[in-house]
């Protein structure tokens, strides 16, 4: 009986994209701890810069760490980070949206 597998083709990192991705997270987490520990600049510009980096990280981490990309699996990794992040969304900018339409309307005008 002859028996086939499928086997998964997992791609395979070498050092190089390691440090890369390493290095990448150094540059994401400095600079904007840099900016709040500097506080010169506003705390909208920090607050944006701080989102933008935790987003940038968590793309970097998820294809240098976690070897997520379209290729994996069919592309079913992606679709299913794709759902989550979305759902994710929804609920916070839902919960956001919900805590200052409570606040607006709770406030003694």
């Amino acid at each position: 009986m002859s028996h086939s597998t499928n086997e998964h083709v997992v791609p395979h990192s070498t050092v190089k994209s390691y440090m890369v991705g390493f290095i990448l997270s150094i540059i994401l987490t400095g600079i904007p701890f840099w900016m709040v520990m500097d506080g010169s600049a506003s705390h909208t510009t920090i607050i944006g810069v701080v989102v933008a980096c935790a987003v940038v990280q968590v793309i970097v981490h998820l294809i240098y760490f976690l070897h997520l990309d379209t290729k994996t699996e069919g592309g079913w990794n992606m679709v299913a980070i794709v759902f989550s992040a979305l759902i994710i969304l929804i609920v916070v900018v839902g919960s956001l949206w919900i805590m200052w339409n409570l606040n607006y309307n709770m406030m003694v005008h």
